[in-house]
């Protein structure tokens, strides 16, 4: 683990901080910067990690989740944020299990043109989520209204609005600290062997 902010490693935490570091393990035992960065002020830790659980991996998401994965990884391409791409991009191909396609999707978010691999509703809401990162301040009406006549209905504007925001939110913390991957694993979900 490696950022520009002092954190404090599991031997020398106790009392909330270790109670929350424990809540923000992964399925296989460590803690990622992207919640350690918090260890000064654990509250905040909770906070992210509630957030983060809630926004992405709530059973009651009805988009796929690989596409959330996409829409986190355009999130964070348009913010140049390499960590949260290496982690969420891992994702997607994992949760794809299509090397050619994921390399398409891949190259089609690093240039910008989501259009060049996504159609219709996929499309609408990259789009939306491009907008609402580069321009949030000219978000209109007729941005949102698009996203109906696309076919997206409210629940699901509003699930990539949440993974868009968070990650917006993310990005800023983990380029403002200086967080790199160093000695994260990278990918991982819960249920992969």
């Amino acid at each position: 683990m490696s950022a520009w902010i002092e954190m404090v490693p599991d031997e020398q935490a106790d009392g909330r901080l270790k109670e929350m570091l424990d809540n923000a393990r992964t399925p296989h035992g460590t803690v990622d910067t992207v919640m350690r960065v918090h260890s000064l002020r654990p509250e905040t830790m909770n906070g992210h990690v509630t957030l983060y659980r809630s926004v992405l991996h709530s059973k009651d998401n009805v988009l796929p989740f690989w596409f959330l994965e996409v829409v986190a990884s355009f999130t964070s391409i348009l913010n140049d944020c390499t960590y949260s791409l290496t982690h969420h991009f891992m994702n997607v191909r994992n949760l794809l299990r299509d090397q050619k396609r994921s390399d398409r999707i891949f190259l089609a978010l690093k240039a910008h043109r989501p259009e060049e691999e996504f159609s219709g509703k996929e499309l609408a809401l990259l789009r939306y989520a491009g907008k609402l990162t580069t321009s949030v301040g000219k978000m209109v009406k007729s941005d949102f209204e698009a996203l109906k006549i696309a076919g997206c209905d409210d629940g699901e504007i509003l699930e990539v609005n949440q993974v868009c925001a968070y990650f917006n939110y993310s990005n800023r913390l983990l380029n403002g600290l200086g967080a790199t991957t160093e000695n994260d694993v990278i990918g991982y979900y819960k249920g992969d062997d």
